[in-house]
């Protein structure tokens, strides 16, 4: 009942006369998109009524799902698998969720003591991120090791606590919203549609997995253990130079922490790995956005015994999302070379997150 109340409050607040083609009003809080329920082809609000994205997705559905159908897929082998960033979730307002929080604990967080090269790699880094200018690699190396060092301690639940927090806090770039609440409403419709037909949607990202968890949990029905990301190891409080399978963990002295060690990225190729792994079934759909989804989207479509389709999220809309349009054209080629279905922010969106969002013209 709570959800088809909070679904009518979505549909007045944000798609406030769709027939009459007048203009969306708010941003989607949180509660406000997991209220989003898309069943049929009918439900669908935020895309363009002419989009091809949409018709595809909706002939695979309805085909996969009816037994007389050629292209029926029984229920268990509906696996759909999603990026985050830059497919479901605002990718760079300037830059990555992880990385904009690591500066935020280096250079704001005045309950925090970083290290010396902590405070030098971040200096180094923020000019380089809110001017849109490349981190070199070796800097890049350095953030990424200090990054994870500087939670090096808490307990999962701290961790959270912490992500939770700056989740409250404003995107750059882009006015009335939290990073919180930077999900593309036309997704996550896709995802709700998916899920009321009977696929299993796992989330395979690159991004951190607790943080992955947190960004997720309470917005999009996928539950935690179909989140997969990149790893961070854990240790327990007095394991000591022990190896994991050498330590007797006391439950009654010890706390199980991060390390502050990087146990690798989730991209390319270690999305096919991660599949393996943790799914032990070839999806039959898979959504990315960038070269790091590759290997999730070729593999989706290698040899499939069941009808399969990779879709690409295009960073192509300028004018209501920090978009990229020559780097969209880039990636638009890479994708007709490879026959993953293009997604045009631009064109097929109605909104991206509600009308009221819109660029910053202080933030160049």
């Amino acid at each position: 009942m709570k959800k088809k109340i909070l679904s009518g409050l979505l549909a007045g607040a944000l798609a406030l006369g769709i027939a009459g083609g007048s203009t969306y009003t708010q941003a989607a809080s949180r509660a406000e998109l997991a209220a989003i329920q898309v069943t049929t082809a009918s439900d669908f609000k935020y895309w363009q009524p002419n989009s091809p994205t949409k018709a595809k997705i909706v002939k695979f559905v309805e085909e996969a799902t009816n037994p007389q159908s050629k292209n029926y897929i029984p229920p268990e082998a509906r696996i759909a698998t999603f990026d985050l960033d830059g497919t479901l979730y605002c990718e760079t307002a300037p830059y990555y969720f992880q990385e904009m929080m690591f500066l935020h604990r280096v250079l704001e967080d005045k309950n925090y003591q970083p290290t010396p090269e902590m405070v030098e790699v971040a200096k180094a880094v923020q000019p380089l991120i809110l001017g849109k200018q490349p981190i070199p690699k070796e800097l890049n190396a350095r953030m990424g090791k200090v990054l994870h060092q500087s939670y090096a301690g808490m307990t999962a639940d701290e961790y959270a606590a912490y992500v939770k927090k700056f989740m409250e806090t404003k995107e750059i770039g882009l006015t009335n919203l939290k990073r919180g609440e930077a999900y593309y409403l036309p997704m996550v419709e896709v995802v709700s549609y998916l899920r009321n037909n009977g696929f299993t949607v796992y989330m395979d990202s690159a991004c951190e997995r607790e943080i992955l968890r947190c960004l997720v949990e309470g917005v999009l029905d996928v539950p935690r253990d179909k989140m997969i990301g990149s790893n961070v190891h854990y240790v327990t409080s007095n394991q000591g130079t022990d190896a994991p399978d050498h330590h007797f963990f006391d439950r009654h002295k010890e706390k199980v922490v991060r390390s502050g060690v990087f146990a690798g990225e989730n991209g390319q190729s270690n999305k096919i790995f991660s599949i393996f792994y943790e799914i032990g079934k070839q999806p039959v759909l898979a959504f990315g956005n960038s070269t790091g989804d590759s290997g999730m989207l070729e593999y989706t479509l290698q040899n499939n015994p069941y009808p399969s389709a990779s879709f690409f999220v295009l960073c192509d809309d300028t004018e209501r999302e920090l978009g990229n349009p020559a780097k969209a054209e880039k990636l638009k080629k890479l994708a007709e070379e490879r026959g993953w279905d293009t997604i045009s922010m631009k064109d097929e969106f109605k909104t991206i997150y509600g009308d009221k969002v819109k660029l910053d013209k202080k933030v160049k």
